[in-house]
């Protein structure tokens, strides 16, 4: 159980650093591009991974390998802090404004797309290709060797895609912000604060999932259930393709009845499932496993598609890769970083699961309250024109009216 314990603490300080990421790239998004961001990030993360496949064991180079695998995951890290946010503006800022939902659901099932490949590859070579002592000695390797993809992905990005439309028109004019972040932080920290707890119960929520704690929990050996990795593994994967469906369909339907109403019905579903989730898990059938997760991924698909095309609404063009970036970031640290190792201390605490469902409708029930305070910006342009107008009304509490973009210089002040 401190094995446990341990192995979810490595990935949740990966999550340290996504803030740094998130600064890195928001500032330099904001001042060379959004394409240029997206392209390094991508061949970070792809490079981190895949090196990870190569990493040599502990008997091998001793306490080498640990600090290895540690700086791979900060470098994986810094890459997630800033990927994001390049994904979801190139998506974002090239959609009209009545389709941004569903294109903003695009890069959001990258998540769900991943944990289905993840855990299938993984139920492959448990199950089929390397079961026992050959999976400990080498088909672990195998799922991190394939995230070379990611650098393939990379290079097409870069030699394919146009940049944003909207960082074309800041570069054309020369108005990048100087030190973005500063901007940010002096006029929208409250959007930011915001933002990233709206994250919170979705991203804790998710990583009962992708961070292992329901695989861990379900097979532990010691544990109560003792379930056979490999159906595990095929459970979450049927878990994750209703996750990547609810995604696409939140995408569309935040389109149709607004972001804020798309979230809202996320969470509510996700609130009438946390304690079901472990009495489902808890009888010990993988039938039940699988339905516990399919009723799951309704609400943490509902409550993630749209939220690419919330962000970039809610933040001016000039800042708002910075915004995007640096809000994801610190929503995933307070929301899904530590959350396994949340649950798995509240298990061996408490005996219980009960603990790990309020710990999940608490987390829940703060994301609808910074739901409730921002206001549905569903349809705003997102040009450098309209600046004045994103200034201003993103949240509940906020009066001021908004400034067409052709009233004079004056009426802005």
């Amino acid at each position: 159980e401190i094995g446990l314990l341990l192995s979810f603490a490595t990935v949740g300080i990966s999550f340290l650093f996504r803030p740094l990421g998130a600064f890195l790239a928001g500032h330099f998004g904001d001042r060379i591009g959004r394409r240029a961001m997206l392209v390094l990030t991508l061949l970070l993360m792809g490079g981190a991974t895949t090196l990870i496949g190569f990493l040599p064991t502990y008997a091998a180079i001793g306490i080498a390998a640990p600090i290895a695998l540690l700086v791979l995951r900060i470098a994986q890290g810094i890459s997630a802090g800033g990927e994001w946010g390049g994904a979801v503006l190139m998506a974002v800022e090239h959609a009209p404004a009545e389709r941004r939902g569903r294109a903003g659901s695009f890069p959001q099932l990258g998540v769900p797309l991943g944990m289905l490949l993840a855990s299938g590859v993984m139920a492959l070579m448990t199950g089929v290709i390397s079961p026992g002592e050959a999976f400990v000695e080498w088909g672990w390797r195998v799922p991190f060797l394939l995230s070379f993809v990611l650098i393939i992905v990379g290079y097409i990005v870069r030699q394919s895609v146009d940049e944003a439309p909207v960082f074309k028109e800041i570069a054309e004019r020369g108005e990048q912000t100087k030190v973005p972040v500063v901007e940010l932080f002096r006029k929208h920290w409250h959007l930011v604060i915001l933002a990233a707890l709206v994250f919170v119960g979705n991203n804790a929520a998710g990583y009962m999932t992708t961070g292992g704690f329901i695989t861990g929990y379900a097979t532990n050996p010691e544990g109560p259930l003792k379930l056979g990795r490999t159906p595990v593994l095929l459970a979450i994967t049927a878990g994750a393709a209703l996750w990547f469906v609810f995604t696409l369909l939140a995408g569309i339907l935040s389109d149709k009845i607004g972001r804020r109403n798309t979230y809202l019905i996320g969470f509510g579903s996700q609130l009438l499932v946390v304690f079901p989730l472990f009495w489902l898990v808890n009888t010990g059938s993988i039938a039940a496993l699988v339905l516990a997760l399919a009723l799951f991924s309704v609400g943490l698909g509902l409550s993630y598609g749209p939220q690419a095309a919330w962000y970039s609404e809610i933040f001016p063009a000039s800042i708002r890769f910075s915004g995007v970036s640096i809000s994801y970031a610190l929503g995933a640290i307070l929301g899904g970083a530590f959350a396994p190792t949340i649950a798995q201390a509240l298990v061996q605490a408490t005996g219980s699961t009960t603990a790990v469902s309020v710990y999940l409708l608490v987390v829940t029930l703060i994301s609808i309250g910074a739901v409730l305070c921002l206001k549905d910006r569903r349809g705003i342009p997102l040009g450098l024109d309209h600046q004045a107008e994103q200034e201003v009304g993103a949240t509940v509490f906020d009066k001021r009216q908004p400034v067409p973009a052709s009233a004079p210089a004056k009426a802005a002040l």
